[in-house]
């Protein structure tokens, strides 16, 4: 369904929608930071073309991917550098500025993935948390190319406490929640006598971060590990391609478990060398006595202690390398 709520970025609310049950209502909705015109337009046609250049791979629903990070299997929980080479050179100014952002202090990204949603293959991303096990607090994203909405959805039954919006509440919510109930005067017609707080499950409600074409938004807290994210399809107007870097968890960063790791992925990731993830092919083809064509095409990982595989028709023999 719509989303309910709409978060409100300079005050850091999420306020009950104009036609919902929830109009006139809003509850703090910490943990999202949003930059508008992180970019400039110039720097973001550039970004878009050097994507271009390279191929996009097919993802879930609608979406095509690009991936510069380590070699992961979240569900064994296991992990390694296998062929990634780094961030893409284009990033190494993207993260620099970011750094300029409070939130974003010490946030070292070790992964990227670019994101291609287009209305006509139907994209969208069902609502997820990110894993917890290997990626940090702060989940950055950069939207490009159209605007869109990030959908925040809660599973849990715990309740949320809502008060009543008025002029004053606005740009200060409430301290404490024992509040005087807010009533229009008597003779209004329509009266209106809200009690405050108002409890609602929280599994009734969805917020909705608008996200303007150039901006960059940062999740992390409450919006990271209690919050769902999602994008539907019927906000997905135009071509929109989105940039999302992640930062290691504790497990792999100073101090923790896999700390050495941590700083090998790190130091590929910010070598800026990076092409996007996808393993090296290498098709080697022969032409057989009776004149037909034998191919063979083998995984780089295949032939790392193998002999160069020479052709019965050696001069004829064609060796091409393809990433697929």
């Amino acid at each position: 369904g719509e989303d309910n709520f709409t978060y409100c970025p300079a005050t850091g609310l999420a306020k009950g929608n104009e036609h919902s049950e929830f109009a006139g209502w809003a509850f703090p909705f910490p943990g999202v930071f949003l930059v508008e015109e992180f970019i400039s337009e110039d720097e973001e046609c550039e970004i878009v073309e050097l994507m271009d250049r390279d191929d996009w791979k097919p993802s879930q629903s609608g979406r095509k991917k690009q991936d510069y990070g380590p070699k992961v299997n979240f569900k064994k929980q296991r992990l390694k550098a296998g062929s990634f080479t780094g961030l893409p050179n284009f990033s190494r100014k993207i993260v620099a500025q970011m750094k300029a952002c409070a939130v974003l202090s010490g946030f070292l990204p070790v992964e990227q993935c670019n994101l291609d949603y287009r209305p006509e293959r139907g994209s969208a991303i069902d609502p997820h948390f990110d894993d917890w096990w290997l990626w940090g607090e702060r989940l950055v994203s950069l939207n490009l190319l159209s605007k869109t909405v990030l959908s925040m959805s809660c599973d849990s039954e715990d309740t949320i406490q809502l008060f009543p919006l008025s002029s004053k509440e606005e740009l200060s919510p409430p301290a404490s929640s024992t509040q005087t109930s807010a009533c229009r005067s008597p003779g209004e017609e329509g009266t209106k006598c809200f009690l405050s707080p108002r409890l609602v499950p929280g599994k009734e409600v969805t917020v909705a971060i608008l996200l303007p074409q150039r901006s960059l938004v940062v999740l992390h807290g409450d919006a990271r590990y209690k919050w769902k994210h999602g994008i539907h399809r019927r906000h997905i107007e135009h071509r929109r391609v989105c940039i999302t870097f992640r930062e290691l968890s504790a497990e792999f960063s100073a101090g923790g478990r896999h700390e050495e790791l941590g700083k090998e992925l790190l130091q590929i990731a910010l070598s800026f060398q990076g092409r996007p993830g996808r393993e090296l092919f290498t098709q080697y083809s022969y032409q057989e006595a009776d004149g037909s064509i034998r191919i063979f095409v083998i995984s780089l990982s295949q032939q790392i202690q193998s002999e160069p595989f020479v052709g019965c028709n050696g001069p004829g023999r064609k060796r091409k390398e393809s990433r697929l």
